[in-house]
Protein backbone atom coordinates (compact mmCIF):
# COMPACT_ATOMS: atom_id res chain seq x y z
CA UNK A 1 0.00 0.00 0.00
CA UNK A 2 1.35 3.66 -0.72
CA UNK A 3 1.54 5.78 1.80
CA UNK A 4 -0.25 9.43 1.09
CA UNK A 5 1.96 12.16 0.20
CA UNK A 6 0.70 13.99 3.63
CA UNK A 7 1.75 11.52 5.81
CA UNK A 8 4.85 11.59 5.08
CA UNK A 9 5.16 14.75 6.97
CA UNK A 10 4.61 13.14 10.12
CA UNK A 11 6.40 9.93 9.58
CA UNK A 12 9.76 12.35 9.17
CA UNK A 13 9.18 12.85 13.27
CA UNK A 14 10.56 8.96 14.38
CA UNK A 15 10.23 9.81 18.63
CA UNK A 16 10.82 6.63 19.99
CA UNK A 17 11.51 7.48 24.11
CA UNK A 18 13.41 4.86 25.85
CA UNK A 19 11.33 5.06 28.76
CA UNK A 20 8.15 5.57 26.90
CA UNK A 21 5.35 6.22 29.53
CA UNK A 22 4.39 9.72 29.50
CA UNK A 23 5.52 10.65 32.85
CA UNK A 24 9.39 9.23 31.63
CA UNK A 25 11.80 11.20 29.90
CA UNK A 26 11.40 10.73 26.06
CA UNK A 27 14.91 9.92 23.52
CA UNK A 28 14.74 10.09 20.20
CA UNK A 29 15.41 7.76 17.33
CA UNK A 30 17.93 8.86 14.51
CA UNK A 31 16.54 10.67 11.95
CA UNK A 32 18.46 10.86 9.23
CA UNK A 33 15.93 12.95 6.97
CA UNK A 34 16.45 16.18 8.62
CA UNK A 35 19.38 15.87 9.94
CA UNK A 36 20.42 13.15 12.42
CA UNK A 37 20.04 12.70 15.90
CA UNK A 38 18.85 15.73 17.82
CA UNK A 39 16.33 16.71 20.44
CA UNK A 40 12.64 16.19 20.55
CA UNK A 41 11.23 19.69 19.10
CA UNK A 42 14.80 20.21 17.22
CA UNK A 43 13.29 17.55 15.19
CA UNK A 44 9.94 18.44 14.69
CA UNK A 45 10.74 21.98 13.98
CA UNK A 46 13.64 20.29 11.22
CA UNK A 47 10.82 17.62 10.12
CA UNK A 48 8.45 20.75 9.59
CA UNK A 49 11.41 22.70 7.42
CA UNK A 50 12.08 19.46 5.42
CA UNK A 51 8.48 18.86 4.30
CA UNK A 52 8.15 22.69 3.00
CA UNK A 53 11.26 21.70 1.71
CA UNK A 54 10.43 18.75 -0.57
CA UNK A 55 6.91 20.06 -1.26
CA UNK A 56 5.25 18.18 0.85
CA UNK A 57 1.69 18.88 0.34
CA UNK A 58 0.29 18.41 4.19
CA UNK A 59 1.46 17.47 7.12
CA UNK A 60 -0.37 15.74 9.52
CA UNK A 61 0.89 16.23 13.69
CA UNK A 62 -0.32 13.86 16.12
CA UNK A 63 -0.50 14.87 18.86
CA UNK A 64 -2.20 13.87 22.47
CA UNK A 65 -5.02 14.66 24.91
CA UNK A 66 -2.63 14.98 27.18
CA UNK A 67 -1.56 18.35 26.86
CA UNK A 68 -4.91 19.31 28.46
CA UNK A 69 -3.97 17.96 31.67
CA UNK A 70 -7.10 17.26 33.79
CA UNK A 71 -10.70 18.26 32.08
CA UNK A 72 -11.75 21.56 34.11
CA UNK A 73 -15.12 21.24 31.95
CA UNK A 74 -16.23 18.34 29.66
CA UNK A 75 -16.77 17.44 27.34
CA UNK A 76 -13.67 19.49 26.39
CA UNK A 77 -13.68 21.04 22.90
CA UNK A 78 -10.21 22.88 21.77
CA UNK A 79 -10.51 25.62 23.02
CA UNK A 80 -10.21 23.88 26.66
CA UNK A 81 -7.09 25.15 28.27
CA UNK A 82 -3.44 23.27 28.23
CA UNK A 83 -2.20 22.79 31.31
CA UNK A 84 -0.13 19.22 30.65
CA UNK A 85 0.74 17.10 33.85
CA UNK A 86 3.30 15.46 32.31
CA UNK A 87 6.32 16.39 30.54
CA UNK A 88 4.93 14.17 27.45
CA UNK A 89 2.15 16.49 27.51
CA UNK A 90 4.31 19.55 27.18
CA UNK A 91 6.82 18.15 24.58
CA UNK A 92 3.68 17.51 22.09
CA UNK A 93 1.93 21.15 23.00
CA UNK A 94 5.10 22.38 21.88
CA UNK A 95 5.10 20.63 18.68
CA UNK A 96 1.81 22.13 18.14
CA UNK A 97 3.06 25.87 18.49
CA UNK A 98 5.87 24.55 16.01
CA UNK A 99 3.32 23.30 13.49
CA UNK A 100 0.83 25.95 13.42
CA UNK A 101 3.35 28.42 13.55
CA UNK A 102 4.30 26.81 9.78
CA UNK A 103 0.77 27.12 8.81
CA UNK A 104 0.44 31.26 9.89
CA UNK A 105 4.01 32.26 9.06
CA UNK A 106 4.53 30.52 6.16
CA UNK A 107 0.91 29.07 4.91
CA UNK A 108 2.45 26.04 4.82
CA UNK A 109 -0.89 23.32 5.17
CA UNK A 110 -0.75 21.36 8.73
CA UNK A 111 -3.63 19.82 11.03
CA UNK A 112 -3.06 19.54 14.52
CA UNK A 113 -4.89 16.09 15.87
CA UNK A 114 -5.68 15.53 19.74
CA UNK A 115 -6.10 11.46 19.80
CA UNK A 116 -7.89 10.41 23.49
CA UNK A 117 -6.61 7.50 24.58
CA UNK A 118 -6.17 5.14 21.82
CA UNK A 119 -6.22 1.43 22.90
CA UNK A 120 -6.33 -2.04 20.54
CA UNK A 121 -4.21 -4.81 18.97
CA UNK A 122 -0.70 -4.13 19.51
CA UNK A 123 -1.09 -1.59 22.32
CA UNK A 124 1.15 -2.14 25.08
CA UNK A 125 0.78 -4.27 28.49
CA UNK A 126 4.79 -4.55 29.09
CA UNK A 127 7.51 -2.62 30.83
CA UNK A 128 7.65 0.98 31.20
CA UNK A 129 4.97 1.38 28.51
CA UNK A 130 2.09 -0.88 29.67
CA UNK A 131 -0.91 0.63 29.56
CA UNK A 132 -4.26 -0.36 31.50
CA UNK A 133 -6.77 -1.32 28.75
CA UNK A 134 -4.43 -4.30 27.78
CA UNK A 135 -3.16 -4.92 31.47
CA UNK A 136 -6.37 -5.07 32.87
CA UNK A 137 -7.60 -7.97 30.29
CA UNK A 138 -4.29 -9.51 30.92
CA UNK A 139 -4.37 -9.80 34.24
CA UNK A 140 -8.26 -10.96 34.25
CA UNK A 141 -7.30 -13.83 31.62
CA UNK A 142 -4.81 -14.48 33.94
CA UNK A 143 -6.66 -14.44 37.09
CA UNK A 144 -4.90 -11.69 39.01
CA UNK A 145 -5.98 -8.61 40.58
CA UNK A 146 -6.87 -5.52 38.42
CA UNK A 147 -4.00 -2.73 39.98
CA UNK A 148 -6.07 0.73 40.11
CA UNK A 149 -3.79 3.53 41.07
CA UNK A 150 -5.77 6.32 43.07
CA UNK A 151 -9.79 5.57 43.85
CA UNK A 152 -10.72 4.98 40.61
CA UNK A 153 -12.50 7.54 40.06
CA UNK A 154 -10.74 9.00 37.55
CA UNK A 155 -11.92 8.83 33.86
CA UNK A 156 -10.57 8.69 30.32
CA UNK A 157 -12.20 8.85 26.94
CA UNK A 158 -11.14 5.56 25.58
CA UNK A 159 -11.05 5.60 21.64
CA UNK A 160 -10.35 2.04 19.31
CA UNK A 161 -7.77 2.12 17.09
CA UNK A 162 -9.34 1.90 13.84
CA UNK A 163 -11.13 5.10 14.78
CA UNK A 164 -8.21 7.18 15.66
CA UNK A 165 -6.97 5.82 12.31
CA UNK A 166 -9.62 6.91 10.41
CA UNK A 167 -9.68 10.31 11.88
CA UNK A 168 -5.87 10.94 11.10
CA UNK A 169 -6.80 9.69 7.23
CA UNK A 170 -9.31 12.23 7.03
CA UNK A 171 -7.45 14.73 8.67
CA UNK A 172 -4.77 14.32 5.68
CA UNK A 173 -7.31 14.40 3.11
CA UNK A 174 -10.18 16.99 4.11
CA UNK A 175 -9.82 20.16 2.76
CA UNK A 176 -11.45 22.20 5.50
CA UNK A 177 -9.09 20.70 8.15
CA UNK A 178 -6.01 22.57 7.09
CA UNK A 179 -5.15 25.31 9.67
CA UNK A 180 -7.45 23.16 12.43
CA UNK A 181 -6.50 21.61 15.93
CA UNK A 182 -8.75 18.45 16.19
CA UNK A 183 -10.21 16.61 18.60
CA UNK A 184 -10.52 13.09 17.65
CA UNK A 185 -12.08 10.93 20.54
CA UNK A 186 -15.31 8.65 21.19
CA UNK A 187 -17.07 11.45 23.67
CA UNK A 188 -17.42 9.28 26.35
CA UNK A 189 -15.70 8.99 29.30
CA UNK A 190 -15.55 5.79 31.66
CA UNK A 191 -14.33 5.59 35.18
CA UNK A 192 -11.16 3.30 35.95
CA UNK A 193 -13.35 1.37 38.49
CA UNK A 194 -16.23 1.01 35.71
CA UNK A 195 -13.83 -0.15 32.96
CA UNK A 196 -12.73 -2.79 35.57
CA UNK A 197 -15.85 -4.24 35.88
CA UNK A 198 -16.47 -3.79 32.37
CA UNK A 199 -13.06 -5.55 31.89
CA UNK A 200 -14.60 -8.89 33.96
CA UNK A 201 -17.68 -8.80 31.96
CA UNK A 202 -15.87 -9.26 28.74
CA UNK A 203 -13.54 -11.80 29.52
CA UNK A 204 -16.36 -13.57 31.53
CA UNK A 205 -14.97 -13.26 34.55
CA UNK A 206 -16.97 -11.02 37.20
CA UNK A 207 -15.72 -11.93 40.04
CA UNK A 208 -12.23 -10.53 39.29
CA UNK A 209 -10.56 -8.59 41.78
CA UNK A 210 -9.71 -5.69 41.68
CA UNK A 211 -6.75 -4.22 43.98
CA UNK A 212 -6.13 -0.43 44.75
CA UNK A 213 -2.64 1.07 45.03
CA UNK A 214 -1.29 4.60 46.11
CA UNK A 215 -2.28 7.58 43.57
CA UNK A 216 -0.14 7.78 40.36
CA UNK A 217 2.37 10.78 40.47
CA UNK A 218 0.87 13.37 37.76
CA UNK A 219 -2.28 11.50 36.75
CA UNK A 220 -4.90 13.49 34.67
CA UNK A 221 -7.99 13.09 36.85
CA UNK A 222 -10.49 13.42 33.59
CA UNK A 223 -10.44 13.57 30.34
CA UNK A 224 -13.74 13.49 27.83
CA UNK A 225 -13.25 14.59 24.53
CA UNK A 226 -15.76 17.29 22.14
CA UNK A 227 -15.60 16.13 18.43
CA UNK A 228 -17.98 18.36 17.26
CA UNK A 229 -15.21 19.71 15.02
CA UNK A 230 -13.96 16.74 13.73
CA UNK A 231 -17.73 15.69 12.66
CA UNK A 232 -18.12 18.89 10.68
CA UNK A 233 -14.55 19.56 9.48
CA UNK A 234 -13.55 15.87 8.89
CA UNK A 235 -17.16 13.99 8.78
CA UNK A 236 -15.23 11.86 11.86
CA UNK A 237 -17.45 9.63 13.83
CA UNK A 238 -16.33 6.80 16.23
CA UNK A 239 -18.17 3.48 14.95
CA UNK A 240 -16.43 0.70 17.72
CA UNK A 241 -18.00 0.66 20.96
CA UNK A 242 -16.02 0.25 24.70
CA UNK A 243 -17.33 -3.27 24.72
CA UNK A 244 -16.88 -3.90 21.13
CA UNK A 245 -13.33 -2.66 21.15
CA UNK A 246 -12.70 -4.41 24.14
CA UNK A 247 -13.81 -8.08 22.49
CA UNK A 248 -11.50 -7.07 19.35
CA UNK A 249 -8.49 -6.45 21.64
CA UNK A 250 -9.80 -9.68 23.73
CA UNK A 251 -9.81 -11.84 20.24
CA UNK A 252 -6.42 -10.43 19.16
CA UNK A 253 -4.96 -11.76 22.31
CA UNK A 254 -6.09 -14.68 22.05
CA UNK A 255 -5.03 -15.14 18.49
CA UNK A 256 -1.33 -14.83 19.45
CA UNK A 257 -2.01 -18.50 20.99
CA UNK A 258 0.21 -17.17 24.33
CA UNK A 259 -0.57 -17.81 28.20
CA UNK A 260 -1.87 -14.65 29.50
CA UNK A 261 0.64 -15.41 32.56
CA UNK A 262 3.31 -15.28 30.58
CA UNK A 263 3.05 -12.14 28.45
CA UNK A 264 2.53 -10.77 31.91
CA UNK A 265 6.31 -11.42 32.89
CA UNK A 266 7.34 -8.22 30.92
CA UNK A 267 4.75 -6.16 33.32
CA UNK A 268 6.18 -3.47 35.53
CA UNK A 269 3.08 -2.58 37.96
CA UNK A 270 4.17 0.77 38.77
CA UNK A 271 6.01 1.86 35.25
CA UNK A 272 6.46 5.12 35.99
CA UNK A 273 8.73 5.38 38.56
CA UNK A 274 11.86 4.40 36.09
CA UNK A 275 15.50 4.61 38.03
CA UNK A 276 16.74 7.65 37.07
CA UNK A 277 13.78 9.72 36.19
CA UNK A 278 12.92 12.65 38.64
Amino acid sequence: MLLPDWLLGNLLEQEVPEDRHPLARPQLLRVDEVGGEARSLEVRQDALQACRDAGVPRFVYVSSSEVYGTAMMAPMTEEHPTYPCTVYGASKLAGECYTRANFRTYGYPTVVVRPFNTFGPRSHHEGDSGEVIPKFLLRALAGRPLIVFGDGTQTRDFTYVSDTAAGILLAGASPDAIGATINLGSGREIAINDLAALVGSVTQKPDTCVEHDAPRTGDVLRLCADTTRAARLLGFSPAVSMREGLQRLLDWYQSLRVEPAVLLEREIVRNWAVPGVR
